[in-house]
């Protein structure tokens, strides 16, 4: 299996319908907020003019969730790749690795995890783990239909053990990156009154709070590739659903997923920073032990 990293890393495919979506005058999607236009990264600006939607029908919603995602320009019949992103976060986190991925004749997708990117949750549904789960399994059994290789870095792990756990037939091999597994869910936050819960998540978008986020992810930056980070990764908080997905998500209890490491089966590749300064890399042995 090739080396998957986030950081500056059948014989014939079904064809996958697109969406028609309308592009603004600089070739972004229009659904994505305007603030992209103030983005500099070459590589978030490539991937995010390749960001689309696509239907997804789930039980829990009359109407299909129009689903973001970045797919293969060309499918090659490859086994698919499907790159999952960490919390509160959207598939932009992969604008490095995902061209070298596709240079690599990999069918890549990225895909958006329900609650967070750039979907159209305008009707918003339920975005706690089980609604998270089935709308990964239909978007799968939609589009990807055959065993895929599921990524997930951090908290997007746990997004991908627990899918194995209820979905082992659409995943062949699991790729965890500092991986998010041993945490219990959201804990005290999920007793939060919403007044208070809505105060905290306002604060999770704000300015100051995603540069420290940064100084903990990326070490020895300057004070403006930082801001650039930081512009890339809080554009999905700017979406007029975000606030209640977040809650909604935290206040469900989270993703407690260690009893299902235990229960992989899969091939499983485990990546790990040495100096991971937010999930000690102690955890990777722990892993690694029951893969």
């Amino acid at each position: 299996m090739p080396l998957l990293a986030t950081s500056p890393a059948s014989a014939t495919a079904a064809a996958v319908p697109r969406c028609v979506v309308r592009a603004s005058a600089n070739g972004f999607p229009s659904f994505l907020p305007k603030q992209v236009e103030k983005i500099r990264d070459p590589f978030a600006l490539d991937m995010a003019k390749r960001i689309e939607r696509l239907p997804v029908k789930v039980s829990f919603l009359r109407s299909s969730i129009m689903s973001s995602c970045v797919k293969p320009l060309q499918e090659r019949g490859t086994e698919p790749v499907v790159l999952l992103h960490g919390f509160d976060s959207s598939c932009l986190e992969w604008r490095y690795s995902y061209p070298l991925i596709e240079d690599a004749g990999i069918d890549a997708w990225a895909v958006d995890i329900l609650g967070w990117g750039f979907s159209d949750l305008e009707m918003l549904p339920s975005c706690n783990v089980a609604a998270k789960r089935e709308h990964l399994f239909q978007f799968w059994s939609s589009y990807i239909r055959r065993p895929m290789v599921l990524v997930g870095p951090s908290l997007g792990a746990a997004v991908a053990v627990d899918f194995v756990a209820n979905h082992p037939e659409a995943v062949s091999k699991i790729v965890m990156i500092d991986a998010s597994v041993y945490a219990e869910g959201t804990r005290n936050l999920a007793k939060l009154p919403r007044v208070v819960a809505y105060a905290g998540v306002s604060l999770l978008k704000s300015i100051p709070l995603r540069l420290y986020a940064n100084s903990l992810a990326v070490n020895k930056v300057s004070l403006q590739t930082s801001f650039g980070y930081m512009n890339v990764g809080r554009l999905h908080c700017l979406q007029p659903w975000w606030e209640d997905a977040t809650i909604d998500f935290m206040l469900s209890g989270g993703y407690n997923v260690k009893d299902h490491i235990k229960q992989i089966n899969k091939k499983t590749l485990i990546i790990w920073g040495e100096e991971d300064q937010v999930i000690s890399s102690k955890f990777a042995t722990v892993i690694f032990s029951y893969s």
